[in-house]
């Protein structure tokens, strides 16, 4: 019997950082997740959109003024398609065809060590997406690669004395995002999101995407540096 996939949310502020396309992660990140498929192992890969549609939701509001939300979210729905090719085709010999952009029909048929998906519908985030595609799947690990070494319990660009948590409840976690989607919504992990893993009982890993090794040691359930979401 095949392993449950490991899905993986690619946050787009390591794809696309300020000044450009991170090749450096991406060549990194390539590497090991070859390494892991040539030891049997399946991964979704969700891209998000990061800086990438940010920049997008800035330009049009800096042309026109205020956008509405469902034009903010769909700028950077958008953004994700663009990550998410830029994904699929460095891993084309071995993925799914297809980007995965509409998460209300399971990918049916997968037998690639690898499938990607991007982002759907306004009203949540990539994040949302990853927890479906668990559910779909199987899967009983996903790892959130951001940008932060920890969910903390408070915003630390504000609060200098807020603490890194190794682990957190779902019902914690609700308390600490909120239960609102704004576009460009800047938190661990999307309030929509989070509603639907605490139902299903997910677990979630939030760690820093730049350090492959750490992933590695999460992927193999070693020791790691990270933030683990559970019931």
């Amino acid at each position: 019997m095949q392993e449950s996939p490991i899905v993986i949310s690619v946050g787009g502020s390591l794809i696309v950082p300020n000044g450009g396309i991170n090749i450096d992660f991406l060549i990194k990140f390539n590497k090991l997740i070859r390494e892991e498929i040539a030891k049997g192992r399946r991964f979704l890969l969700i891209a998000g959109g990061g800086k990438l549609a940010r920049q997008y939701q800035e330009a049009g509001a800096a042309v026109i003024g205020k956008l509405t939300k469902e034009d903010l979210d769909w700028l950077g729905i958008h953004a994700t398609h663009l990550n998410g090719h830029l994904l699929r085709t460095i891993f084309q010999d071995v993925s799914n065809p297809r980007v995965i952009q509409h998460y209300d029909r399971k990918l049916e048929n997968w037998t690639e060590p690898i499938a990607i998906g991007a982002g759907w519908m306004p009203g949540c985030s990539t994040d949302y997406d990853a927890i479906i595609l668990a559910k779909d799947h199987g899967a009983k690990l996903i790892i959130n690669m951001s940008n932060i070494d920890y969910v903390f319990d408070r915003d630390p660009a504000k609060f200098s004395d807020a603490k890194p948590l190794k682990k957190i409840t779902w019902g914690a976690m609700k308390e600490l995002v909120g239960d609102k989607w704004t576009p460009g919504h800047n938190s661990p992990f999307d309030p929509i999101a989070t509603k639907l893993a605490s139902k299903l009982n997910l677990t979630v890993v939030i760690t820093n995407g730049k350090d492959m090794e750490n992933i590695k040691k999460i992927i193999d359930g070693k020791e790691f540096e990270g933030t683990v979401i559970s019931s």
